[in-house]
C-alpha cells in the first residue's frame, strides 16, 4: 500500500503522527497546493524512517494532474483532505490512475432552485453515487465519507443496527463540544469554507415513508446532553453526509444530523449569508477577481494551528432509537470523545481535525489486511463495524456507549 494524500493542512497534517505509529503501508506521499507545507508535514513527522515523502505541488482541481502524480508515485490508495469543492476532480483522477479513494467529505449540494427548503436539489454525493457502477465496473472501491461525521458516525449506526437493534426508528448523529480558543472572538475549529457550505446550504432529512427532504437552516433546536462533562449542548439541524448516506445501507425509519453550533457562531454564519460573503461566486475588487468565501477564510486563523490556544473536548455520535434485540424499546447514543490536550500534547494537532483524521488511517488498515474489501462507491455503513470500533480503540482512542433515556435530552 502506497498512499497519496491530497491536501496537508489541518487532517492532512493530522494524519501523519496517526500512521507514523502504524506499519500496515509501505509509504505515504504528502501533496499540496504549497509544496513547502506538505515538506513541512514530512519533516515533522517522518522521524528519519523515510515513510513520508513530500510530492510536487499539486492542482487539486486538476484531474489530470492527480491522475499524474499518482502514477509517477506508484500510488495505490488516495486520500482526499482537502475541502468539498475539489471532490470530483480528485475522485476522478483516482479512478483513472486505477487506485482506491477515500474522502472524509462528499461532492457538493445542489438546493433546487424552486423550493429549497422543502425538496432536495443535487445532494451530496450525488456526483459519486452516478459513477458507482463504474468504480463497480472496474473492480475499484471509492470508499466515501470516511472521517469522524461522516464515517465513525455511520459505522455506530451500522453496529446499532447489528449488534443492539431489532427495529430501529431515527438513527441521529449529534455533534457537540465544549472547546474553547483563548485570543480570538471568533475561530471555527474546522475549515470555515465548509462549515459555511454545511451550515447555510438546506439541512436534509430522511423518512421512510418520504425520503428525502430538506428544511431551513438551523431548524429544531434540540438541547442534547454530551458525555464526558460536555453537558447540555443546544443543537439544530445542519446539512450533512450521514442523511445520504446512513439509509442507503441501515434500515431505519428516520436519519437527522445535529450539530452544536451556539447562538454566536449561527449569528456570524447569518451575518454572513447577509452579506454576501458565503458566496463562491468571484466578485471584482479593485481589478481583481476574488471568492467572497475564500476572503472570509483568508482572514481567520488557521484552524490547524489553534491547538496551543484550544482547551475543551469534541464529541462526535449516533442517537439511536428504537426496539432492541430483546423487544423492548431503547435509547443509546454511541459516542468517540477526544481531548485537546491530549491530542496536542502527543502529536501537535488540534482535537477537532485530530478526530477527524484518525478514521481514515483505521480504515486503511482495515483495507490493507483485506478485513474490509469491496467494490464500487461505499460508505463506512457498507463493512462490518465491529473490526473499525476494536481497532480504534488499538489506536488508543476508545469509543463509548450510553443508555438513555428522554430524560436525557429536551
Amino acid at each position: 500500500m502506497r498512499i497519496l494524500v491530497v491536501g496537508s493542512g489541518g487532517v492532512g497534517a493530522a494524519f501523519a503522527p496517526i500512521a507514523a505509529r502504524r506499519d500496515f503501508y509501505d509509504g505515504v506521499v504528502f501533496a499540496d497546493y504549497d509544496e513547502a507545507r506538505a515538506r513541512s508535514v514530512v519533516d515533522r513527522y517522518d522521524g528519519g524512517t523515510g515513510r513520508f515523502s513530500a510530492a510536487r505541488s499539486v492542482d487539486a482541481s486538476d484531474t489530470n494532474a492527480v491522475a499524474e502524480l499518482c502514477r509517477a508515485e506508484g500510488i495505490t490508495h488516495v486520500l482526499n483532505a482537502v475541502d468539498p469543492r475539489f471532490v470530483m476532480p480528485i475522485f476522478d483522477g483516482a479512478f483513472a490512475a486505477g487506485a482506491t479513494y477515500l474522502d472524509m467529505a462528499m461532492s457538493l449540494s445542489k438546493p433546487d432552485p424552486d423550493e429549497p427548503y422543502a425538496e432536495p436539489g443535487v445532494k451530496l454525493g450525488d456526483e459519486q453515487f452516478a459513477k458507482q457502477k463504474e468504480w463497480e465496473e472496474r473492480g475499484l472501491l471509492a470508499l466515501v465519507g470516511i472521517g469522524v461525521e461522516p464515517g465513525l458516525s455511520d459505522v455506530f449506526a451500522r453496529y446499532a443496527a447489528d449488534e443492539l437493534f431489532a427495529d430501529i426508528h431515527e438513527a441521529g448523529v449529534r455533534d457537540g463540544a465544549d472547546l474553547v480558543v483563548d485570543g480570538y472572538d471568533f475561530a471555527p475549529g474546522f475549515s470555515i469554507w465548509t462549515t459555511i457550505e454545511e451550515c447555510l446550504n438546506p439541512p436534509v432529512v430522511w423518512e421512510k415513508d418520504r425520503g428525502w427532504f430538506t428544511l431551513p437552516p438551523f431548524s429544531e433546536p434540540e438541547v442534547f446532553t454530551f458525555p464526558e462533562g460536555i453537558g447540555p449542548v443546544e443543537c439544530v439541524h445542519v446539512e450533512h453526509e450521514e442523511v445520504v448516506l446512513i439509509p442507503r445501507w441501515v434500515d431505519c425509519r428516520r436519519a437527522t444530523f445535529k450539530y452544536g453550533l451556539g447562538d454566536e457562531f449561527i449569528e456570524v454564519l447569518k451575518t454572513l449569508r447577509k452579506l454576501g460573503l458565503d458566496r463562491t461566486e468571484p466578485v471584482m475588487v479593485r481589478g481583481q477577481w476574488v471568492s467572497p468565501r475564500d476572503v472570509v477564510a483568508a482572514s481567520l486563523p488557521d484552524p490547524a494551528t489553534l491547538g496551543p490556544q484550544m482547551t475543551g473536548k469534541t464529541c462526535a455520535g449516533t442517537w439511536v432509537t428504537g426496539t432492541g434485540k430483546d423487544g423492548n424499546a431503547r435509547e443509546v447514543y454511541l459516542y468517540h470523545v477526544v481531548d485537546n490536550e491530549e491530542t496536542w500534547g502527543r502529536d501537535q494537532a488540534q482535537a477537532v481535525v485530530w478526530q477527524t483524521a484518525v478514521n481514515p488511517v483505521v480504515a486503511l488498515e482495515l483495507l490493507a489486511d483485506g478485513t474490509w474489501s469491496g467494490a464500487g462507491v461505499l460508505g463506512p455503513e457498507a463493512f462490518a463495524p465491529t473490526p473499525f470500533l476494536d481497532l480504534l480503540t488499538e489506536y488508543g482512542s476508545p469509543w463509548g456507549i450510553e443508555e438513555r433515556t428522554t430524560a436525557t435530552r429536551s
